[in-house]
């Protein structure tokens, strides 16, 4: 299974940059989005289905034109789970899940901490989350959790982790949060297969980032540690330009 994750910061601008060509080029099995920043009726869900993909899911949050995920697929999901039955964590559409035969993969967009309310609520939400995965592994131990987690695990992940050391999404208790969650039994699967530094998912448009490549790995395949032995790649994919993330891709055997 060929499965990606995009960050597409809204995804009616994202298809007027060419984002449904790319996908049929691309040719994932199963795409996780986030920040779809739409509701479903605005989104034009017959040239996603021209495009290879009659399996959609949108959750979408209460405030418009905010948040959001989605999951697009060429195989029918046996189930789809939409959000978490947590009030607080589902109001913002943030969690979406597709259950296959004998994998499941989620989309996640975590909050970012951009001031010290949202903040308070995204370290909430992760432990909350921790605790919502914890019990669900127990009924589904073949988990790809795939998304924009809003956080850089390790310094080799942020293009200046000095200066970035007081910045929610590298914070010590955020990046220490992210690292417990991994050792819960997950593989960051980008790192599994490459330990080169320089590997982004995020530039800020500000003062030409991209251009320069300074930004910020804060997007992950996670996969079950029992899923280890069936991955067969994981990459990013900085040339598609649709969004200021970029999208990751890992394939499972």
């Amino acid at each position: 299974m060929r499965i990606i994750s995009y960050n597409v910061n809204g995804i009616r601008a994202a298809i007027t940059k060419g984002f449904l060509d790319w996908i049929q080029q691309a040719n994932p099995d199963v795409i996780c989005l986030q920040e779809i920043k739409a509701n479903e009726d605005q989104i034009p869900v017959d040239e996603i289905t021209a495009a290879g993909y009659p399996y959609q899911y949108y959750f979408s949050a209460q405030k418009k034109g905010y948040s959001g995920v989605a999951i697009l697929s060429k195989i029918k999901p046996n189930k789809v789970v939409r959000g978490t039955e947590v009030t607080h964590m589902d109001f913002e559409g943030r969690n979406l899940r597709a259950d296959f035969d004998d994998l499941s993969v989620m989309s996640l967009y975590l909050p970012s901490g951009t001031n010290l309310d949202r903040l308070d609520h995204k370290f909430k939400y992760m432990d909350d989350f921790q605790n919502y995965i914890d019990a669900l592994k127990k009924e589904i131990p073949n988990l790809v959790i795939c998304g924009d987690y809003n956080i850089c695990h390790e310094a080799i992940d942020i293009h200046d982790p000095i200066r970035n050391k007081t910045v929610s999404g590298f914070l010590p208790e955020e990046r220490a949060w992210l690292d417990k969650f991994m050792k819960s039994g997950f593989v960051d699967s980008f790192r599994h297969f490459n330990k080169e530094p320089h590997n982004y998912s995020w530039w800020s448009y500000r003062a030409g980032a991209r251009g320069n490549n300074k930004g910020w790995r804060i997007d992950y395949n996670l996969v079950s540690e029992n899923l280890k032995d069936r991955m067969s790649r994981a990459v990013i994919l900085p040339e598609a330009k649709h969004s200021d993330h970029c999208p990751i891709l890992v394939e499972i055997d």
